[in-house]
């Protein structure tokens, strides 16, 4: 589903080169769910970009479900995202404006679905059947959390891409956020990929990548 090969990022900085990323190579086959480690700093979220395709590396190819996406155009890329890609952020990402249902239904509006039913089913997935009326601010930081990840399985994506997911919520939350994570991963094949400072969470995943100062400096499988 997801192969990295000798996957590096540099920026200019003031005249020098930064190295984020070093020679990044890894495979992930379907239906995997790796979590993505380190301190702050170490490339996490850089890297996470570089694999769904938001950024290009400076060297290094990234393929995803079999595209190269080194190859293709920006706007091809984001056709990709569209049909095979979720996406959760730590902050949510909410459209303010809209209810949780309609936040839902956008992604599938898009691609031309039925999305009031769909939406809805999602919705009571994560436990917000009664929910679908109100608006962001109307809800708690981990229910906002499960809106974004009825989103983010919408359009039933091969693979979900999650940004420190837990970070702005308590333990408990946290916690249901991933179990529920886990459990769309088992139940629908959904290959997740987790970036987390949280080693307990992290410990929850089939696999583990550790990086330190832009390299893989452990991958490890439960």
């Amino acid at each position: 589903m997801l192969r990295a090969d000798a996957l590096s990022k540099t920026y200019d900085s003031g005249g020098r080169v930064l190295t984020v990323l070093k020679d990044i190579t890894f495979t992930l086959e379907p239906g995997g769910f790796l979590a993505i480690v380190g301190p702050s700093g170490s490339g996490k979220t850089t890297l996470l970009g570089l694999l769904a395709g938001l950024d290009r590396p400076s060297s290094g190819t990234v393929h995803l479900d079999g595209h190269d996406l080194g190859t293709m155009s920006e706007d091809a890329r984001a056709q990709l995202r569209g049909e095979k890609v979720g996406f959760v952020f730590q902050s949510f990402q909410l459209i303010p404006t809209l209810t949780a249902r309609e936040n839902v239904e956008v992604p599938l509006e898009l691609l031309g679905q039925d999305a009031e039913s769909r939406a809805d089913e999602l919705l009571a997935r994560v436990g917000l059947a009664d929910r679908g009326h109100h608006y962001p601010i109307q809800l708690s930081g981990g229910e906002q959390q499960r809106v974004a990840m009825a989103r983010a399985f919408a359009n039933r994506p091969k693979i979900l891409f999650a940004d420190e997911p837990t970070g702005n919520l308590d333990r408990n939350n946290g916690h249901t956020v991933v179990d529920l994570l886990m459990g769309l991963n088992r139940d629908l094949g959904t290959t997740l990929v987790l970036v987390t400072h949280d080693l307990e969470l992290a410990a929850k995943a089939k696999r583990m990548l550790r990086l330190a100062d832009g390299k893989i400096v452990e991958d490890r499988t439960a």
